[in-house]
């Protein structure tokens, strides 16, 4: 799948409730301003509609807004009592305000802010996300071909407001048939109609040549309303010859879930850090060490730790963090580790949000001695164990994300690539970032955007997990950037791993074809993580559980 920037259309609604009182012989009469920060300045994005003497306002105008998910988009809300007939916001009295980001906003579903006074924001998907599958066959078409039967295909096209028809979908041509059944297709409702149930669509039917020459067969116009109204028992013969008619067997028109509706229904994205200690780093204590902290309290480790960690903190309710340490030797008895809690300990080896892994990291250094070498798959295990056991939950309601950051090259490969290829089944991403100025090659490799990842016993991973970038693209860039570059994947993933458990599990619902789905499903949930008797107990709950979260079915 290429790579779809997690880009949204949101609209947010605002009210408050006991604001402050400005005014001497009435109550104030507030309006909400909303802000957004572009290069460290507050830029106005909109203004509500002033409530007139009202203290408990509930705004109709509302804000809408792009939603990505890479970014930190930093939103002020600000409340001022109407004073004057003037768009000069110093003119009116300041009531307050509420800082936040918009990533909270759609985690949080409603933001509230309270002092004496409250302020609650809620956030709606704006997007048009319903998708149509159609399926048609015709029968006893017309014989365009001399010498054989016709090769019969579909266009679809939609009226525009000029009156023009514009071409939305061309189906696949059926060889030498009269009686052509067309294999099912979707497309999304927005490009078949512009979301308008009951806009005219035209059906065309042409006898495809190899020169070009298509011959025309026929021709009806229909809408949505009317398809899914008669789906299984529409057939068409205006258009077409008076022995000749075309078929519709399925018309469902469903929504076509996004990552931004799994954060508006609550799933966490969990956070964990890997961090590479091994001696090709150098001597922490020297400044030709990538791990050397600077003058400004700052290294390529932690800029990275910093750049995604302020993004996916936002969508952790309580920002817990695990952080591992691997390559190292441990205090007292100087054993090497790959799998170590960087504050020390074992039993809860979660830091306070990204501020707390950079202090954990920092106070961690001076007590370990780099060692060797680059294993990556224990802390890919660790984290695959929890993945796991969300699995097993009855709702989607927490997607992995481990961050990998690492000097070199990687010692176990193979395990690394069997690590990777089970993870796959599970709710998890895995981002690597290479630091310093190494071969990162084999990194490239783990990263399948090339080609399907494999383990070594020859198994496909059944998606792409996998994030790479080095460091040093972006050492002159923006900070930001970096965060941009290593989510832009994120989001996609997510949803590939979210679509795969529903479309297996639906189709029980579907087609009835029990036995074939439970193969398919113990297939891919059956890993070196989940053994097949753990797999059969998920699916007697998620046959019954996935239709009421994973697909919401209207």
């Amino acid at each position: 799948l290429a790579t779809r920037h997690c880009i949204t259309r949101v609209e947010l609604s605002v009210c408050c409730g006991n604001l402050l009182d400005r005014d001497v012989t009435s109550k104030s009469d507030p309006f909400c301003v909303l802000f957004n920060e572009v290069d460290s300045s507050w830029i106005e994005i909109g203004r509500t509609e002033t409530a007139v003497n009202n203290l408990n306002p509930v705004f109709g105008v509302k804000f809408k807004v792009d939603y990505h998910f890479e970014e930190v988009q930093k939103l002020k809300f600000a409340l001022f009592d109407e004073d004057k007939c003037s768009s000069q916001l110093y003119e009116h009295d300041f009531l307050g305000e509420y800082i936040c980001t918009l990533g909270v906003v759609c985690y949080m579903t409603h933001c509230s802010w309270s002092l004496l006074s409250c302020m609650q924001i809620t956030a709606l998907e704006l997007s048009d996300n319903r998708i149509i599958t159609l399926t048609l066959c015709g029968r006893k078409l017309d014989k365009k071909d001399f010498f054989g039967k016709s090769d019969p295909y579909l266009e679809f096209h939609k009226q525009g407001d000029d009156g023009k028809w514009m071409l939305v979908h061309r189906t696949e041509v059926i060889k030498n048939t009269l009686d052509p059944v067309w294999k099912p297709f979707t497309v999304p409702l927005i490009s078949l109609c512009n979301g308008d149930v009951d806009r005219s669509i035209k059906v065309l039917c042409y006898d495809y040549d190899n020169d070009g020459g298509h011959d025309f067969i026929g021709e009806f116009q229909t809408t949505v309303n009317k398809m899914s109204e008669a789906q299984n028992s529409l057939e068409v013969r205006d258009g077409f010859e008076s022995y000749s008619s075309l078929s519709m067997g399925v018309c469902s028109v469903e929504r076509d879930y996004t990552f931004l509706d799994y954060i508006l229904g609550g799933c966490q994205i969990m956070f964990t850090v890997g961090i590479d200690f091994t001696a090709s780093n150098g001597n922490p204590r020297e400044a030709s060490s990538l791990h050397f902290i600077n003058p400004l309290g700052s290294n390529e480790y932690l800029s990275a730790i910093l750049a995604v960690g302020q993004i996916i903190q936002d969508y952790d309710t309580d920002k817990m963090f695990p952080a591992l340490g691997f390559g190292a030797q441990l205090p007292p008895d100087w054993k090497v580790s790959h799998e170590f809690a960087i504050n020390f300990d074992p039993t809860n080896p979660f830091c306070q949000g990204v501020e707390g892994i950079a202090q954990a990291y920092s106070v961690c250094l001076p007590h370990i001695r780099f060692y060797g070498p680059t294993n990556f798959s224990p802390i890919i295990t660790h984290v695959a164990r929890f993945a796991t056991q969300a699995l097993q939950q009855e709702t989607a309601a927490q997607y992995f994300t481990l961050l990998i950051i690492t000097d070199g090259v990687i010692s176990d490969m193979d395990e690394t690539r069997h690590a990777i290829v089970q993870a796959a089944k599970l709710p998890m991403s895995i981002i690597i970032i290479g630091v310093g100025n190494a071969d990162f090659a084999a990194m490239e490799f783990l990263d399948g955007d090339s080609s399907v990842l494999r383990s070594y016993t020859g198994e496909e991973a059944v998606r792409d997990i996998v994030q790479f970038v080095p460091f040093r693209d972006f050492r002159n860039a923006p900070k930001e950037t970096l965060a941009k570059s290593v989510l832009a994947e994120l989001p996609q993933q997510a949803l590939v791993h979210h679509h795969a458990c529903c479309k297996c599990l639906f189709t029980v619902y579907k087609k009835n074809t029990m036995k074939k789905c439970m193969k398919r499903f113990f297939n891919m949930y059956s890993s070196d993580f989940l053994t097949l008797s753990e797999s059969k107990t998920l699916w007697k709950r998620n046959t019954v559980c996935v239709k009421e979260y994973y697909f919401a079915v209207p």
